[in-house]
């Protein structure tokens, strides 16, 4: 593929997932602390980030969500989120393995895509099975230019894309955030009751 061609292809992408993109402040302080950090995460294990280990350590389900936590299960959901944002996939598994909820498989199916291990998370999709939120990708993805159609599908585009540094593997970061996005979204609403809530700009 011709070089101006790729240019073009990456600066459309951008573009195009600028929508989505969080409103920290929505979710209060001490979350809007680390969401304002911008992570675009790698489609491999990644680098952790020493600097928010220990705040991460220490997050208080109960007073660190805006409001207050009306599902304990869903709250520590959003945790293994955040672990698995700034990349620390161990701690994230600690706690999605634990949690017998379709949020708990979800994190624990990305977990284990990123780590990477298809063949695992694979079979954490499956028991995932219907969500919301892969409905949700479904709806949103294609306006990044992606045509999302199972999540196993998308462990074996990002499997051909890791590491190829293409435009196919940076949309496939681009599809990887928008699911975070998403499901911390949908973790957020469950701890809180809220389920008509949004920190994402539409």
């Amino acid at each position: 593929m011709p070089v101006m061609t790729i240019l073009a292809k990456l600066a459309r992408i951008s573009e195009m997932t600028e929508q989505f993109v969080f409103e920290p402040q929505r979710f209060g302080p001490e979350l809007a602390r680390l969401l304002n950090v911008q992570r675009f995460p790698e489609l491999g294990p990644g680098t952790p980030e020493p600097k928010f280990y220990d705040r991460l350590r220490h997050w208080d389900l109960q007073k660190d969500l805006a409001e207050a936590v009306g599902n304990p299960a869903a709250a520590r959901a959003c945790l293994a989120g955040l672990w698995l944002y700034f990349d620390y996939l161990e701690e994230s598994h600690a706690i999605s393995q634990e949690l017998p909820t379709a949020e708990g498989a979800f994190w624990h199916a990305i977990m284990h895509r990123r780590e990477p291990d298809a063949w695992n998370s694979k079979y954490w999709w499956r028991r995932v099975g219907e969500h919301p939120v892969i409905e949700q990708l479904r709806e949103q993805a294609s306006r990044l230019g992606y045509s999302y159609t199972t999540p196993e599908a998308f462990v074996d585009f990002c499997e051909r894309a890791r590491g190829r540094c293409s435009p196919e593997e940076h949309l496939a970061r681009q599809v990887q955030l928008l699911e975070w996005q998403l499901l911390f979204q949908h973790c957020y609403n469950l701890a809180t009751q809220h389920g008509n809530a949004s920190g994402l700009r539409r």
